[in-house]
């Protein structure tokens, strides 16, 4: 099985299709801006559960963040477990830089 994942910022999502096929598996919503990307809800359709999908999106968004510099802000608990498992890639985590004191 193939998984093609593609980046549609119009919908503000990546994209992930099977085997050539036009029907989405799955989806990754995110809000961007130049400096990081929110990764807010990630959705696998029922057919394509526990095949790779989920895996697809999340590898292919993160290295196309990492390719454009950008932080992640992992709101998504499925992109926030799977970046726990996968410490390649928790330096992309956004760490708050204010210093907020009582």
């Amino acid at each position: 099985m193939s998984v093609d994942v593609r980046d549609v910022p119009e919908l503000k999502r990546y994209e992930a299709r099977v085997d050539g096929r036009t029907e989405v598996a799955g989806r990754a919503e995110y809000i961007r801006t130049p400096e990081l990307i929110a990764f807010t809800h990630t959705e696998v359709e029922p057919g394509h559960e526990g095949q790779g999908v989920g895996s697809a999106l999340v590898s292919h968004a993160l290295d196309a963040a990492r390719a454009d510099n950008l932080r992640v802000l992992a709101t998504c608990p499925f992109f926030a477990q799977w970046i726990a498992r996968h410490p390649d890639y928790q330096d992309l985590l956004y760490q708050s830089r204010s210093n907020v004191s009582d």
